[in-house]
């Protein structure tokens, strides 16, 4: 194991940072942020293969399926974190996008020592989650050889699902068990080994972008408006009445009525301005268009011209 982890990428010495012990608080941050710089740029190239991910998950979401993530330590964070956002976002069900991680929710706080070591446990965790054919699921490992992601990865492969890794070195075993393999090699850390850092951060770049766009993809976004959010507190009732004006232009009175006529449902709303119609005649035109307001709008207007 130790010689694996010598061949890592992760798991080199970063001469950039050599005697940061020495710096300053300011260029000790300073030096932080010029790796995290290179991010963005590493990730470009890989947009490609990213896109064809987000096709298999929204080819999921369309048959009824659902998005897994599954990974350890931060990785495992981070798949449960970008899914924990989906539901307040884009008004989802909560199982249709889950994080797993290794150790369960305890690990979420807490490290659970050697729960990423055995790839029959995660392996388990994809029989317990019912992972089927209809599902995507995506495995997270900076060094693309944890145990538990590859097992469960291998598991949901045997079970017909669609498997995507997401790691940060080459030539790793993910690669044995993934349709597709987005690589984003990042370098050598800050501190070695702190792969929470680069690491972490281009693997959270990589599921912002898994799903917003595959959200994007199923209609919960018209224009650039998230027109699906659940406005369960104040601040969020306030951004659906503001995404309503944005995408009407219709007067305050005219948000404020049509917002309560619709319960809240801001596409219903929008639909309801944009079309000149009733709360029924929306939901309806919603429904037969598969939740898209554009198609739903231009609907309407076909009806009228007929």
């Amino acid at each position: 194991m130790n010689n694996l982890l010598n061949e890592l990428t992760t798991e080199q010495v970063n001469p950039r940072t050599r005697n940061i012990d020495r710096m300053s608080s300011e260029e000790i941050v300073r030096l932080i942020n010029e790796e995290d710089r290179q991010i963005a740029d590493t990730i470009r190239p890989l947009t490609p293969v990213i896109g064809k991910a987000v096709d298999l998950i929204v080819k999921s979401f369309q048959s009824g399926g659902r998005l897994l993530y599954i990974g350890a330590g931060t990785s495992g964070r981070l798949g449960i974190l970008d899914a924990s956002e989906c539901p307040p976002t884009y008004g989802t069900d909560p199982s249709m996008v889950q994080g797993i991680i290794a150790g369960g929710d305890r690990a979420i706080k807490d490290p659970v020592e050697g729960a990423e070591d055995s790839p029959e446990t995660g392996a388990g965790d994809i029989d317990l989650a019912g992972v089927g054919p209809k599902d995507t699921v995506v495995g997270i490992a900076a060094s693309g050889r944890t145990p538990y992601v590859l097992g469960a990865m291998k598991r949901a492969r045997e079970l017909g699902a669609s498997v995507v890794g997401v790691c940060n070195n080459t030539g790793t075993p993910m690669g044995e068990h993934a349709h597709l393999l987005i690589e984003a090699v990042v370098g050598p850390e800050v501190v070695l080994g702190s792969t929470r850092m680069k690491a972490g951060t281009a693997q959270k770049l990589i599921l912002n972008m898994l799903t917003t766009a595959s959200m994007i993809r199923m209609g919960k976004v018209y224009d650039n408006l998230m027109v699906d959010l659940n406005p369960s507190n104040g601040k969020l009732v306030h951004r659906a009445k503001r995404i309503i004006g944005l995408a009407t232009d219709a007067s305050e009175a005219a948000i404020e009525q049509a917002y309560e006529q619709a319960d809240g449902h801001v596409k219903t709303a929008i639909v309801m301005l944009l079309a000149g119609i009733d709360r029924p005649t929306a939901d309806r035109l919603l429904t037969q268009t598969g939740g898209y307001v554009r198609d739903a709008v231009q609907q309407a207007s076909k009806t009228k011209q007929a």
